[in-house]
């Protein structure tokens, strides 16, 4: 049976192909879901201007309310680490960066450096440097895993932990999915999900969700993405990834 929000999602992108390619994944990735997943939610909303409400009113209902402007900005940097992470940005995207401003604040001025760093460059350099990040002859040069940074292997108990709190807020695991969900840019984007209103969620769960599946190691990621020897444009993201979680520790730090 096919899936009213799926459906319309599809009809709005212009066929299952050019959703795939809005949204950063694989024709066959797209062909194989049964209904949005809930990871995904937001990707597709911002892809195809259909409401997160009509593409999973199981997670919604009528109880969404918009995150304030800070919770948006948040959410908005979350899935932007993620989809930096998750894949090599083409010319599209590499353009969108080159258009970014920053404002005098660290954070500001390393999103900046980013869009200096996005103009001019080439989609094949960037996804060659992808290639030696992360990928490799055998391995990259990092393991962007949580698990192997809390204990120097893949698959171990972090990865299971996560796997027990993803299933609470409903988050299925895609067949077609290889990477393991503690993967920087899986976690990134379930932070933005959780600040968005993707999840239907308690209000204190995405404080959960970093310091128990984030906090214990991703800012030690970005610092070593920031001084990777095959980092060059990504040398810029390991900056602002690092700024941006140190800012997230000190706010989930904060009183209520």
């Amino acid at each position: 049976m096919s899936d009213p929000g799926l459906d319309e999602a599809i009809r709005a992108a212009g066929g299952i192909t050019e959703l795939a390619r809005r949204i950063g994944i694989s024709q066959p990735s797209v062909s194989n879901w049964s209904r949005v997943p809930a990871e995904r939610v937001l990707s597709v909303e911002a892809a195809t201007g259909i409401a997160r409400t009509k593409l999973r009113p199981d997670l919604y209902g009528g109880h969404f309310a918009e995150p304030d402007e800070a919770e948006a900005a948040r959410a908005k940097e979350y899935a932007f680490l993620a989809k930096l992470l998750a894949r090599a940005p083409d010319a599209t995207f590499l353009r969108q960066i080159a258009k970014l401003r920053g404002d005098a604040t660290p954070l500001g001025i390393a999103h900046a450096r980013l869009a200096q760093a996005a103009d001019g460059a080439s989609e094949e350099q960037i996804a060659r440097e992808f290639f030696d990040l992360f990928i490799g002859v055998g391995r990259g040069e990092l393991l962007p895993f949580g698990s192997y940074y809390l204990t120097g292997f893949l698959n171990e108990r972090p990865l299971a932990r996560l796997r027990e709190d993803l299933r609470d807020l409903g988050v299925e695991r895609v067949e077609t999915q290889c990477e393991p969900e503690d993967h920087a840019a899986i976690l990134c984007e379930v932070m933005a999900g959780l600040i968005g209103g993707q999840f239907a969620a308690a209000a204190d769960r995405q404080r959960r969700m970093f310091e128990k599946h984030l906090a214990p190691w991703i800012g030690r990621f970005f610092a070593d993405l920031a001084a990777a020897e095959a980092a060059d444009f990504y040398r810029h993201v390991g900056a602002v990834g690092g700024l941006f979680i140190e800012i997230e520790t000190e706010g989930f730090v904060l009183p209520e």
